[in-house]
């Protein structure tokens, strides 16, 4: 059994935040260079690679309750392959909220249960890590950052998932997302009150958060006065 926390999980987090490291410094020099969309499609074939893996093990066996690809984690890494591959506005948004804030909560609280050295040990690291690295080198390192156009536009998105999973969880009697209940076991959840009220919370802190990491990129959103 997976330990978050115990001797695997801190490797990970060290490898990463040394890979990271890395990326933004020595990664900037490739900005502008003959290097630079190959490192990205490197990023993108990595995503749509350990994603791919990913969904396939979770497919078998299959639960309808843990295998469909609902959680944001269980798809992003396509968009990420996209917006690495096309640099569209609306593609790069999504990457750089969704990349950058869920994908990093799911590597410091995650929901693994295989210990390594599993398959799904490391394939649950290379995705995620894939999907964080490959955001950051598109937004972070290639200064392509978001507008408040397109912070809005995640925002959108991001709540047509929430209804959509809100109403298959109740068809299916599924918990993805954990926006129907909270988990069993203990979780951040727990000090954020009860259902719904949790959810109202982490929406607030998700609005903020978000807003906080669009204003270096964009500074305050300004208003248009109406000419007469």
């Amino acid at each position: 059994m997976f330990h978050p926390y115990g001797p695997s999980h801190l490797v990970v987090l060290a490898i990463f935040a040394v890979g990271t490291v890395v990326l933004l410094t020595a990664g900037r020099l490739l900005r502008g260079s003959r290097w630079e969309q190959p490192v990205a499609v490197g990023f993108a074939v990595a995503n749509l690679v350990f994603g791919t893996l990913s969904l396939v093990l979770g497919l078998v066996p299959f639960d309808v309750q843990s295998s469909l690809p609902l959680q944001i984690c269980g798809f992003v890494w396509v968009i990420v392959a996209w917006a690495l591959l096309s640099r569209r506005p609306t593609l790069t948004a999504v990457t750089y909220y969704w990349g950058l804030t869920l994908a990093l909560q799911a590597i410091l609280q995650p929901t693994l249960t295989q210990p390594f050295p599993e398959p799904e040990f490391f394939v649950f690291w290379l995705k995620h890590v894939s999907i964080i690295w490959g955001a950051a080198y598109l937004t972070l390192t290639l200064g392509n950052g978001p507008t408040w156009h397109g912070y809005w536009r995640t925002v959108g998105w991001t709540f047509v998932w929430l209804v959509v999973v809100l109403g298959l969880n109740a068809a299916l009697g599924s918990n993805y997302g954990y926006v129907n209940r909270k988990p069993g076991t203990g979780s951040v959840l727990d000090v954020l009150g009860p259902w719904p009220v949790y959810l109202l919370v982490e929406t607030g802190i998700v609005l903020v958060g978000w807003a906080l990491i669009t204003l270096p990129w964009t500074g305050l959103p300004r208003r248009t006065r109406a000419v007469s």
